[in-house]
């Protein structure tokens, strides 16, 4: 039996002649995939960042020909998944860069010699690469977190090998986005199994169980995330799990937001929560307007009213959907503002827009919608929300609209959401992530079970480990660690210092 795919616009089927993975193929593909790691990472750092931007021209080369597989089977818009793509390939030339600066290495030498408690031997430090990670693609996200995503490129960058589990969602846009990537390796002179997939929902089972996989990076929902923690506690030996999970991502809009930039703020919340059919996991899920905040709520309902219908990624999302909803009403208590209509055909609908008292705010209203839903919180004092937002799970962001006569306010609202998010969005919305170097996209459970970032330069640091050689022979240290001139920013002695030219 072969893989079936299905276009979200229609809900028509077709075979992709992709047969599932079995687990004796997963075993070779993580052999392979051991056999290179233990190659590539004797490379030099100056050879990993030429394979990255070699990878980045792979996929822009095939740019028509993935564009067109994951419209017909995401339903996302062209102009989406054209700058998807280009995201791709600049994460894998950003993190391309990082390799090539090595600050994300941690150099770190000490010298021998005499320090206030006694004669101390030589130490020094550096982050290594630590084997085969396996990733997960994500149904949302057909390029930048599936096979051509951040999980891939973080974990080729530190040095390591990949093998991908594509989602069941996009398999075609996944294997040819592997096919670009697995051309522009053998191109390059990678060596053979650096990168490899796997397909179907056993085959990722297989994965993580897989003794040779060191690390997974997956998102997806919480309960699949469980699943595959289940699977990692009963390996003999444990390893890190780098799960993006679950996210609402509160909203607030002080008074005078609310009414000096009515318009403002409506129309960029609607096209927040809204962009790519609220799919996204830093869509704002509950917005906090005040009470008598009448006119902007009113152009809320009036811009969800008259939107038309959205295609949903997949048949299960867009199920969960009507589902989700009808619990945030129905065991929520939250009111029906403007309801959803599906499409025509397919997996479409319409926005959603929900309204509660912020003061009767639980935690039955606060799950996640997936898709164009948003909860309307009407508040009357900041009281209101502070015990509104301990009902919300921790998420990856937490935004606040001002005007900027309320900076007390603003530092109060900053001190309630910070230690319940990982990202802090003022003014702005939090739909949009930056690839960059300062970026964090994590947070608490269950946004991640994480300290770390799967987006941005520091995602690196999920797939290194830290390795001390005592008292070494200058020929066995990594050139980054040995005497002379620096190649990367280290720490000597205690004495932060640059590269030298």
């Amino acid at each position: 039996m072969t893989l079936i795919t299905t276009d979200p616009h229609t809900g028509a089927e077709t075979d992709t002649g992709i047969a599932p993975t079995t687990d004796a193929e997963v075993a070779e593909i993580t052999e392979r995939a051991d056999a290179a790691f233990r190659t590539a990472r004797r490379e030099t750092r100056a050879w990993r960042s030429g394979l990255l931007r070699a990878l980045a021209d792979g996929i822009e080369a095939d740019r028509a020909e993935l564009v067109a597989a994951a419209l017909a089977e995401t339903g996302l818009a062209e102009a989406r998944l054209d700058g998807e793509l280009s995201r791709s390939a600049f994460q894998l030339r950003l993190f391309a860069d990082a390799v090539d600066e090595g600050g994300y290495l941690e150099a770190t030498i000490d010298h021998s010699g005499q320090t206030p408690l006694g004669a101390a031997p030589d130490v020094r430090r550096m982050l290594v690469p630590i084997g085969t990670v396996a990733v997960f693609g994500a149904s949302n996200f057909p390029f930048a977190f599936s096979v051509l995503g951040g999980d891939t490129a973080s974990a080729l960058a530190a040095g390591n090998a990949v093998v991908i589990k594509a989602h069941s969602s996009h398999p075609v846009t996944s294997q040819g986005s592997f096919a670009a990537l697995a051309r522009a390796a053998e191109a390059y002179g990678a060596p053979t199994g650096l990168i490899g997939v796997v397909y179907g929902q056993a085959a990722g089972a297989a994965l993580v169980a897989d003794p040779r996989i060191a690390a997974v990076g997956f998102t997806g929902s919480v309960s699949t995330g469980r699943i595959l923690l289940d699977i990692i506690d009963r390996r003999e030996t444990p390893i890190p799990f780098y799960g993006e999970l679950s996210s609402v991502n509160p909203l607030i809009i002080t008074p005078g937001a609310a009414w000096v930039r009515t318009d403002e703020i409506a129309d960029g919340l609607f096209a927040s929560f809204t962009g790519s059919a609220g799919q996204l996991c830093t869509k704002p899920g509950i917005a906090f307007v005040p009470a008598d905040a009448d006119p902007l709520v009113e152009r809320l309902v009036s811009r969800a009213g008259a939107a038309g219908p959205q295609t949903l990624l997949n048949v299960r999302i867009h199920e969960a959907f009507g589902e989700i909803r009808a619990r945030l009403v129905d065991e929520g208590r939250a009111r029906t503002l403007v309801a959803p209509s599906a499409g025509g055909e397919g997996y479409s609908t319409t926005p959603a827009l929900l309204e509660i008292d912020a003061a009767d705010m639980t935690p039955a209203v606060t799950e996640e919608a997936f898709g164009p839903l948003l909860v309307v919180a009407r508040y009357r004092s900041l009281d209101d929300v502070a015990a509104a937002l301990d009902t919300i799970p921790d998420s990856l962001t937490a935004t606040i609209h001002s005007d900027p006569s309320e900076a007390d306010d603003v530092a109060e609202l900053t001190e309630l959401v910070q230690d319940a998010v990982g990202r802090v969005v003022y003014d702005g919305y939090p739909t949009g992530v930056r690839v960059s170097w300062a970026m964090h996209h994590g947070g608490p459970w269950p946004a991640t079970n994480t300290q770390h970032t799967s987006v941005g330069v520091s995602a690196i640091r999920r797939f290194l480990r830290p390795l001390a050689w005592q008292d070494a022979p200058q020929h066995v240290l990594p050139d980054e660690l040995r005497d002379g001139v620096a190649v990367v920013p280290r720490r000597v002695d205690g004495v932060l210092r640059l590269a030298e030219d």
